[in-house]
């Protein structure tokens, strides 16, 4: 452990979620603390904070940005004691150092791993969409899985899941909480949808919309007959341009939460 570490504090003066996100590409952990995003490290921290003024920049956003060097105390355990578990309707999502929840769906899924925990607006609502429709025994595919709380989530409520990610790290993250939950996935790729080896009943993909609209066509083919798609990362200014692309199906439901949207489909 460093004697010393790095601590960058960094205050945009809106869309504090897209500069986390943001973070989250350099960095294992961020923490917020009254609209304050704090990253450490014992590596210095300038190229960092160089970044996200450059980000903010073309966002055209102002932004405060401090570096201070610290004594070392047990910084993670303070940033485990600032997470906390997150409901979203009947299931309870939280790190390993919590306890579960009586009456509700168990699942750990540790921040520090990034790449999905939960507390994104746009995670937590592809978790209230797929308790509406998942079933028992539905073949599920998770695109873009992350850290693979989708998938399983969606394992939980009877899904049989498969997952995919471009991100080879993203992937072994995703095994490993399959693992800490006990729960199995059937397929695996690195990848996307295009490579699906059969036809889902619902496919989540939690994505930017960029993103999405380039793969709408795999998609769209990779569900069954009457499947469901969930789309997610949807910020409000591609929620327009979404739609029309997506207007071959039929928009059967939609959540949001300040400025993201997740959108269900149905063939």
């Amino acid at each position: 452990m460093c004697e010393k570490y790095f601590e960058l504090c960094v205050h945009p003066a809106r869309k504090l979620a897209l500069f986390s996100d943001f973070l989250l590409e350099f960095t294992d952990a961020v923490e917020e603390n009254n609209e304050w995003l704090i990253v450490r490290s014992c590596e210095p921290l300038d190229v960092t904070e160089f970044g996200v003024k450059e980000y903010a920049k073309k966002l055209d956003i102002e932004i405060q940005t401090v570096i201070s060097q610290k004594p070392n105390e047990d910084w993670v355990k303070k940033y485990q004691e600032s997470v906390q578990p997150v409901i979203a309707g009947n299931l309870y999502i939280r790190p390993d150092w919590e306890k579960p929840k009586d009456g509700f769906i168990d699942i750990i899924i540790n921040p520090a791993l990034a790449f999905g925990s939960g507390h994104h607006e746009s995670t937590y609502g592809c978790l209230l969409m797929l308790q509406r429709y998942i079933s028992i025994g539905s073949r599920f595919l998770d695109v873009g899985t992350g850290s693979g709380i989708l998938s399983i989530a969606a394992s939980k409520l009877g899904a049989i899941a498969d997952i995919c990610d471009t991100d080879t790290e993203a992937l072994e993250v995703a095994h490993k909480n399959f693992a800490e939950n006990s729960v199995k996935y059937k397929n695996s790729w690195v990848g996307s949808v295009g490579t699906a080896p059969v036809k889902y009943s619902v496919i989540a993909a939690n994505i930017i919309a960029d993103v999405l609209l380039a793969i709408k066509n795999d998609l769209v083919n990779a569900l069954s007959g009457d499947g469901i798609l969930i789309l997610s990362g949807i910020l409000d200014k591609y929620v327009k341009q979404i739609k029309e692309q997506y207007a071959t199906l039929l928009l059967i439901d939609e959540f949001r939460e300040n400025e993201w949207h997740t959108l269900v489909y149905k063939r």
